[in-house]
Parts: C-alpha cells; structure tokens; sequence
C-alpha cells in the first residue's frame, strides 16, 4: 500500500502516519507537508528515518510542485489532512484558511484528475454542520450544513467541492469529519494542550464565556484507527462522522486538568469575554462508522491522564511553541 499523506507533520497527520508505520510492515507513506507554525519535522521524529517513509516539505497550492511529487511517488490513494484549523487565527486573519483549505483543495483535485491517482480521503471537521445549541439534534452525515465560522466555512467549502468533483469527473472519494481531537503532539493553541501548558508555566487557565460549549471528545489514537478501518473498508463517495460520544463542556476539561494537576480552582483559571459567533454544542451521528467495526476505546478521563503526562514528560517538543498571541495571552482573537 503506498499511501501519500498532506499535512502528515501535523497534529492529527503525524499520529496517523505513525499508527500506519507501526501498523503495516508492507505500508509505503510519503508526507507532504509546508511546515507551517503547526507542521513540525519534530512531530515524526520517532519515525522520520524509516525506510518506508518520505519526507517533502511542498505546499499543496504549488501545483507543479505537488504534481512532480505525486507522479514520482505514484500513491495508491491520497489522505489530505493539510488544513488551516485554529479558530482564533481565521477570526483575525481568514485569507490563509480560504487558500489552503479551499484552494489547496482544488489544486490536489485538478492535480489528481491529471494523474492516474483517484481516491481521495479528505479530512474535514464536525464544525461544518454548526450550532446545535438549544436541540437534542445529533447531525448525521446528510446533515445541511451551517458553518459559523472563517474556519469551518473553509473546510465546508472545500468539502462541497469535493463532492462536485466526484460527481462531475467521477473522482472517487471520502470525507472524514472526527469531532474534537486530542492527544499528544497538538499544538499548545488547541484548548488541553493550551490549559496543559499555562498551568505549567504558572498561568491561570482560561475559559471564554461561561465554559458552557459542548464538544465531543475524541482521544487521537482512536481516530487513527477509525481513519484506518476507513482505509481499508470505506465505501467510494460517502462521508463518514467520526465521534466517541463522550461530551464535556469547556468548562469541565479545565477543572479536569486543573484537578489532575493538584492546582486551586479559585486560583487558576480566570474567564474572558466569550470568542465571537461561537458555536455552543457539536454533536453528531456516528453509526455509520461503526457499521465498519470501529469502536472508540479510549475513556475520557483515561486519554485526558495520558495526555497530561505526555505533555509534562515531553517539554522539549512544546517549549518552542510557547506563542504570545494564541498561547500565552488570554483573548487571543483580539490581537
């Protein structure tokens, strides 16, 4: 199996690229990724010198430079995780979100229409269907979608578009939307690493609004197998949500961290005015998924521990990443 990853130096990239390296001794994974503030060489760094793996730094908007790559290569099928993601960052400046996440798609798929490559798996996000605030509604994968933000928007777009291609050059395909992941190697603007990484540099975590968003948590390890069960028994131009069904508020995964930590509550963590047109409560159907024969494995509680203690035991990936803006100040968006 040859398999070319975009975006595998990032967060949800690199862990799947490892789950694939460790799964498969007869796995070929070439990562494509730009290095952006949020794609590091660092996140591979246990597997960066397998044979089986290459590396090339290239930007999926350069078209001749990523056709050059994929024609030399010769990849099975695609797996695109190359993403803007933060939230915070497409509410001050939304031109990189609408290049890569929309643009950068349109180049993969006019490359791959050149090429003889065509299977594309797409990862999107729970947030292009919005706001169920207020319902008892879970959004299957027919659900309209309703992005709220610069982000999801993007990341709907480039779905939609997708989705014509499929249809218009019978480009085959499938969309991956995981809820809200997390685990080891995510950047510290995302909220658990972000709360992980203040407490321990003796900042008060933060918590926009009330605390009351509702998010379904998803440990990485087990998207990784679920993006794995996909490889292997998706079906052609279907969309597959990828959740666990473990709900918590904002609120509760800080006290969590807090609490895990022997921190004081009254002490450290201090609320800000809430982030602008946040969406309240995600929550999605997964049955589909399932009827694969993937399950998550992975408690809350338990992933949440594991992640704490790799975070304490690995400073020497995050301590660069330490960030004025997104990291370390307490309404980022406002800068």
């Amino acid at each position: 199996m040859r398999i070319a990853v975009l975006g595998g130096a990032g967060f949800m990239g690199s862990n799947f690229v490892r789950h694939m390296i460790k799964s498969f001794e007869d796995v070929h994974v070439l990562v494509y990724d730009k290095l952006t503030y949020a794609g590091r060489i660092e996140n591979l760094h246990d597997v960066i010198n397998d044979p089986r793996l290459r590396f090339f730094k290239g930007d999926i908007s350069n078209e001749e430079q990523l056709e050059n790559i994929l024609k030399d290569f010769q990849p099975d099928m695609i797996i695109n995780f190359a993403a803007e993601t933060h939230v915070d960052r497409s509410i001050n400046n939304p031109s990189p979100f609408l290049y890569t996440n929309v643009f950068g798609v349109f180049t993969i798929l006019e490359v791959m229409r050149r090429l003889d490559v065509n299977k594309l798996i797409h990862l999107s996000t729970d947030e292009v269907y919005g706001d169920l605030y207020e319902t008892n509604d879970e959004a299957d994968e027919r659900w309209p979608l309703n992005p709220s933000s610069p982000y999801s928007a993007s990341k709907a777009s480039g779905d939609l578009l997708i989705k014509a291609y499929g249809r218009t050059y019978g480009l085959r395909y499938i969309i991956v939307r995981p809820s809200n992941n997390y685990g080891p190697y995510q950047h510290p603007e995302k909220l658990i690493p972000r709360t992980i990484i203040r407490l321990l540099n003796n900042k008060p975590a933060t918590i926009y609004g009330d605390g009351s968003q509702i998010r379904d948590w998803l440990y990485v390890e087990d998207f990784c197998r679920a993006l794995h069960t996909i490889v292997l028994r998706g079906r052609d131009f279907e969309i597959y949500n990828v959740c666990a069904h473990q709900f918590y508020t904002v609120r509760d995964v800080v006290l969590k961290i807090i609490q895990l930590l022997n921190r004081d509550v009254s002490r450290d963590v201090v609320y800000k005015r809430g982030r602008p047109g946040e969406d309240k409560r995600y929550a999605m159907k997964c049955e589909k998924i399932r009827g694969l024969g993937w399950r998550p494995e992975t408690l809350f509680e338990d992933g949440l521990r594991k992640t704490l203690e790799w975070y304490i035991s690995n400073e020497w990936w995050w301590r660069p990443l330490l960030d004025q803006v997104y990291v370390l100040s307490e309404e980022p968006w406002r800068i």
